[in-house]
């Protein structure tokens, strides 16, 4: 089939398009407003920028009224923000946290879930995420939309600091995602969760340049030497 975006006359019976890029990782923000209140809420539009300095990018659509998400307007206010890592084991406490709650309303406490203080930011993190990003706002590119909810904030964050929790760490430094279990995006009111995992070195036609494995596991710092 195709179809144009624009007269949107794919003749099925639910949007494909956001079924057509997956699995998506959810950013499960967490901010504070400017009094203090604290905010928690999943956003699957989320990705990594860069590794060298690690930037992270959300897009967070505005809502139903066509106002703008309590996460945005926290993050540009108070210009912190957290990521948190959802896992198999949190799913129903992210899918509370997903409701359209007042401003006033601490999801964190909806949900059930633990506040750990941060190290460089003033935003609580998760306690029972295995993994968190502490993130200062560097800029927001508004895209305008059709609807109400069509236009979104695309929110990029600088990553300051990152916590693992150590047993999540296999003896040979790496971070075990089978155990972990991280949640993933579909598309409607599906979702996924990593539960295999497999290797594939790059290919000899690219020769063994160090750049190549410099980025591929995202090292920072000065390029090696070859």
């Amino acid at each position: 089939m195709f179809y144009e975006t624009e007269k949107n006359d794919h003749g099925l019976a639910r949007p494909p398009f956001k079924s057509c890029v997956v699995p998506r990782p959810i950013g499960w923000l967490s901010t504070l407003s400017a009094d203090g209140t604290a905010n928690l809420a999943p956003y699957s539009q989320f990705t990594n920028l860069t590794f060298d300095p690690p930037y992270v990018l959300v897009s967070i659509n505005q809502g139903s009224q066509s106002q703008r998400k309590d996460t945005t307007v926290n993050i540009e206010e108070t210009g912190e923000f957290v990521y948190n890592m959802v896992t198999y084991d949190l799913r129903e406490a992210l899918n509370i946290t997903a409701a359209g709650f007042p401003p006033e309303v601490d999801e964190f406490e909806m949900a059930g879930l633990t506040k750990e203080p941060s190290v460089l930011v003033k935003p609580p993190r998760v306690r029972e995420s295995p993994i968190q990003f502490e993130c200062r706002y560097v800029q927001t590119i508004r895209l305008p939309g059709e609807g109400r909810v069509g236009t979104a904030d695309i929110i990029i964050g600088k990553v300051v600091g990152v916590h693992i929790k150590d047993e999540f760490i296999t003896k040979d430094g790496k971070i075990d995602i089978l155990k972990i279990r991280p949640l993933a995006r579909l598309g409607y009111s599906d979702y996924t969760y990593v539960d295999n995992a497999f290797e594939i070195k790059p290919s000899e036609l690219a020769g063994k340049s160090p750049d190549l494995a410099f980025g591929l596991e995202g090292a920072t710092g000065s390029m090696p030497k070859e």
